[in-house]
């Protein structure tokens, strides 16, 4: 006998969507849980074996914790702003608005497919002005307390995207998505002064059930250490200012390394 799989499985897809059968109520009386994978980014080329994989995983949870009582909680949205519709748009002369509608609507079909239970009720999407308003107004409000503020800094720009990228997207030099040079410059930034929590955000690991590793990942990427700030005298007539972990050892120093974006590396220079 052979498994019709398209038959069967769209008898059941289409039953669950009719029934609302993946929806979270609001019941006080069950237990909550709630179940979240990584939004996916919606590409042109559709799903990869990256998304179906983890997503399985979770919806083997999410069915669990209901059939043990739980009133689950297990939405799916998109995190569809990013450079790539950016440059699809122009290489194309197609508006990103249509192209991450168009876009969405593909990974939906393909998820709808795979018989994944999410909440689709509360489906976000970052493009929508509803959605991301929240963001505009959470910037506001770091801005207003000092939090966000810019700085001028050296970043890896992309000759070709125009963008700064992050470490982890420059390859050889080169940039992973388009492969063009990447280049060091001196750019107005952004930042998020999240120094001022960095204990904080350290010490609040403590109560979490997270695997060690992941938590000693988290400790060395908040990068929180202790030291002093050594001023030395220079010919130049300017102080440098040197952080140290270990100003003990300073006796020992014979040179000095100076980052080529320092400021007083264009001051010297006209020397």
């Amino acid at each position: 006998m052979r498994y019709e799989f398209q038959t069967v499985d769209k008898k059941w897809q289409d039953r669950w969507e009719k029934e609302h059968a993946f929806e979270a109520k609001t019941d006080p009386t069950k237990p909550k849980y709630y179940a979240l994978v990584e939004f996916p980014y919606p590409s042109g080329q559709g799903l990869h074996i990256g998304h179906p994989r983890p997503y399985t995983a979770m919806d083997i949870v999410a069915r669990k914790k209901r059939m043990q009582g739980y009133n689950v909680l297990f939405p799916i949205g998109w995190d569809a702003f990013g450079l790539p519709t950016e440059n699809y748009a122009i290489a194309h002369n197609i508006a990103p608005a249509v192209v991450t509608k168009k876009n969405v609507a593909h990974f939906t079909e393909q998820i709808k497919a795979l018989g994944l239970s999410f909440d689709w009720s509360r489906e976000i999407n970052t493009t929508d002005p509803a959605y991301y308003k929240w963001t505009q107004w959470i910037f506001l409000q770091l801005f207003k307390r000092g939090l966000a503020y810019k700085k001028e800094m050296a970043v890896n720009f992309c000759t070709s995207c125009k963008v700064v990228l992050a470490n982890e997207e420059v390859v050889g030099g080169v940039c992973e998505r388009c492969g063009a040079p990447v280049i060091r410059k001196v750019k107005s930034q952004w930042m998020l002064k999240i120094t001022d929590y960095a204990q904080r955000l350290i010490d609040d690991l403590d109560g979490l059930d997270f695997i060690e590793r992941v938590k000693t990942q988290e400790i060395n990427w908040i990068g929180r250490s202790e030291g002093a700030e050594v001023r030395f005298a220079t010919t130049a007539g300017d102080a440098l200012t040197v952080y140290t972990t270990r100003p003990d050892t300073l006796f020992g120093a014979t040179y000095m390394v100076m980052a080529p974006e320092h400021e007083l590396i264009g001051k010297w220079n006209r020397f």
